[in-house]
């Protein structure tokens, strides 16, 4: 096994965006790929290690842009701020993930017809906005992921299997909100599942979180579960791959 790693300028308008590649390059290709959408601080070492995780697995993992190339917040202010934009106009969101995952798909090492997404918190509404939108992959997985609807996708079909990974006692992602994404996703056609894990809140695969006043503490448990089912799942969508 030989895990390599590249960085992948692409341009959302003027808008420039790297995201980062990661495969092993002993496994005969092209191989099913999965795109990665950053928590709301942005694409840092969290995401660029679950790429390789990915790799390690016999996928492309791609850890994507959703702000500007190499920015970072540093303070809860300063990621909100990045993170609003998106927030308040999710076309916006919904163009910039769909063109992240179409510039992976155009990578020489990818299967064109096994392409998935996941992300993480503020990337885990953007991966199921990314499902909403009619997006272009099999799938879609949600760790820790917000529910909020987009506003701008009632009435369609989802095609995209989803799968999402939660924290029962998010206080980010109440319950009340789990039950409206079911209801809304039902509406869609979507073939969908839930595993929500008790005693778990936000942030539970993020080793650093332990912020238990704000509802983001490291689990584990939830942590290997939750990515265990995230590999039965692209198992499901993409078949079996040795790695």
């Amino acid at each position: 096994m030989a895990i390599t790693t590249r960085l992948v300028e692409y341009h959302h308008d003027d808008t420039r965006l790297q995201g980062y590649l990661a495969w092993d390059d002993s496994l005969p290709g092209p191989l099913p790929a999965v795109a990665i959408a950053h928590s709301w601080a942005g694409r840092g070492e969290f995401v660029c290690g679950k790429a390789r995780a990915l790799a390690d697995l016999g996928y492309v993992g791609f850890a994507i842009e959703m702000y500007c190339a190499g920015v970072l917040g540093a303070s809860p202010e300063e990621i909100s701020a990045l993170m609003a934009p998106l927030m308040e106009d999710r076309t916006l969101l919904q163009a910039r993930i769909g063109l992240a995952v179409a510039t992976l798909r155009a990578q020489a090492e990818v299967d064109t017809s096994r392409v998935a997404a996941m992300g993480f918190c503020f990337g885990g509404l953007c991966a199921l906005d990314l499902a909403r939108s009619g997006g272009d992959v099999l799938g879609v997985v949600s760790f820790h992921g917000l529910f909020t609807p987009p506003g701008n996708t009632a009435g369609r079909s989802i095609d995209a299997r989803i799968l999402c990974l939660h924290g029962y006692e998010d206080p980010m992602a109440a319950p009340d909100t789990l039950l409206a994404l079911a209801a809304e996703l039902g509406e869609a056609g979507a073939d969908w599942q839930v595993h929500a894990y008790g005693g778990t809140v936000h942030a539970f695969t993020n080793p650093a979180a332990d912020n238990p006043d704000m509802g983001t503490v490291y689990s584990e448990r939830a942590d290997h579960r939750s990515w265990r089912a995230m590999h039965n799942f692209f198992e499901e969508l993409f078949g079996q791959v040795t790695a």
